[in-house]
């Protein structure tokens, strides 16, 4: 399955009938990190689930799972930015799904560049760019 680079959020929702139409929740995180605005209008895509994924499983490696959804990037991944903002140290600042921060020194507001993932947090990461024309 290929994966817009558009995709702002990703989360499981149930589905659930309310009086002449069905909804779908949009956890209230998305919302309160910039991810969702209210009143926007959005595209959204539904997954059908897995027979082996169910919500009432048990996590495997006896591994209890996080409350705190996980970083989108992991190091050393490859990812096309563009700089939002700048940082309070100067650095240029990009946000990828769920608002989640990049932070890549060396770079201005406005630019688009491809960065290698160098560390990661569980609230931004730090991206090196390796190459300023895409």
């Amino acid at each position: 399955m290929e994966i817009s680079d558009k995709l702002l959020c990703l989360f499981n929702a149930d589905v659930r009938a309310e009086d002449d139409r069905y909804v779908v929740e949009i956890p209230r995180r998305e919302v309160e990190t910039g991810t969702v605005e209210p009143g926007e209008t959005y595209r959204v895509a539904l997954i059908s689930r897995t027979d082996s994924e169910t919500t009432t499983s048990e996590p495997s490696g006896g591994a209890t799972p996080s409350a705190e959804p996980q970083p989108p990037v992991e190091t050393g991944e490859l990812r096309y930015v563009e700089i939002e903002d700048i940082g309070k140290q100067g650095d240029g600042i990009a946000r990828v799904e769920r608002g989640y921060v990049i932070i890549v020194p060396g770079t201005e507001i406005g630019e688009r560049v491809k960065v290698e993932i160098t560390e990661v947090k569980s609230n931004f990461a730090v991206g090196e760019v390796v190459d300023e024309d895409f």
